[in-house]
């Protein structure tokens, strides 16, 4: 009798043992899922929007200044890569927050009318004119650009023309224009493409065109082309220069959009770090752009249309008689 209550208190107490082992596994679990079911949601990211030139996309510069930017500050940066024109318009009609872009006298018209503010040089690179390797116009090694394409129409050598109001095509343009020649025929096509699908188009069809430096090196090894007619980067002519600039769009305008985050990108393009990681940047071993933010002299002539302020030498002396903005 004794031995069967023993036996019924031991079992009794095994019970109240598996029970309770139980409880604490359950409630452990219950624990573990709970800071799972009741975390709050993300918070979604800032979003700054961006319109640019094909080139800063295509050379892949952009990618690696976006994500330091975001990765610094946790914005992230919605990219609208279409060419200069159509990023000025865009910008116009109030779609983005800022533009990063390549034509002086665009950017000169969308300040004078008042949609954009605070324009900033970034950096530069420059255009070279490519073409297949047997240069049947035989342009290779000429120092001026406007008897390169002088040489190319004589010839009716196909070249091709992005012919989408981009940057590169309003050089293009500019060069016609002082070679006092209007471009027509079979041998002159518009692609009306970015200049990475230009320049295939280009290799495919055994063709001349207009390229930035940038684009052209991030491409190379595809392409079946040679710079034949260099930029003022490697010595070449000097109308071949090819500035790069940000510009947000004025909160007058469209008080919708995010000014202050335009600012802060602009601040970071031109800041040191921004500046480093542009010069930093390579393709192949080569430098594709170079930093032009940060200057020993003060550079009035980024900051607002030439024909407002007129043109300062390197003095800070205006040319036209303009009065010198203040400094600071």
């Amino acid at each position: 009798m004794r031995k069967l209550r023993l036996f019924g208190i031991v079992f009794l107490i095994l019970l109240l043992t598996l029970s309770l082992g139980c409880t604490s596994k359950s409630g452990a679990q219950e624990s573990k899922s709970v800071p799972e079911a009741a975390a709050a949601p993300a918070k979604e990211m800032p979003k700054l929007v961006l319109a640019t030139t094909t080139s800063t996309y295509n050379s892949g510069l952009l990618g690696v200044l976006n994500s330091a930017f975001q990765k610094k500050y946790g914005v992230l940066v919605e990219v609208h890569a279409v060419g200069t024109g159509a990023a000025i318009r865009m910008a116009r009609d109030g779609e983005v927050d800022v533009v990063l872009v390549h034509a002086r006298s665009k950017e000169d018209k969308f300040l004078e009318d008042g949609y954009g503010i605070n324009r900033r040089n970034v950096m530069y690179n420059d255009f070279v004119i490519v073409g297949p390797k047997d240069d049947p116009a035989g342009i290779r090694g000429m120092k001026s650009a406007t008897e390169a394409f002088k040489k190319i129409a004589q010839a009716k050598a196909k070249f091709l023309s992005r012919g989408d109001n981009s940057g590169t095509n309003t050089k293009e343009l500019i060069i016609w224009k002082l070679a006092g020649i209007t471009p027509s025929g079979d041998w002159y096509e518009k692609t009306g493409q970015g200049m990475g699908k230009t320049l295939t188009i280009a290799s495919e069809k055994h063709a001349y065109t207009l390229t930035d430096r940038g684009t052209f090196l991030a491409y190379k090894g595809k392409l079946d082309l040679e710079v034949l007619v260099e930029g003022p980067v490697k010595g070449g002519d000097p109308i071949l220069a090819n500035p790069y600039a940000v510009i947000a769009v004025n909160p007058k305008k469209y008080p919708d959009r995010n000014y202050e985050l335009a600012m802060l990108y602009i601040g970071f393009l031109t800041s040191p770090e921004g500046q480093k990681l542009i010069a930093e940047y390579r393709k192949n071993g080569e430098q594709l752009f170079y930093p032009d933010a940060l200057v020993d002299r003060e550079n009035y002539n980024q900051y607002l249309p030439v024909t407002i302020h007129g043109l300062y030498n390197e003095q800070g002396e205006p040319y036209t008689g303009v009065t010198l903005p203040p400094k600071g």
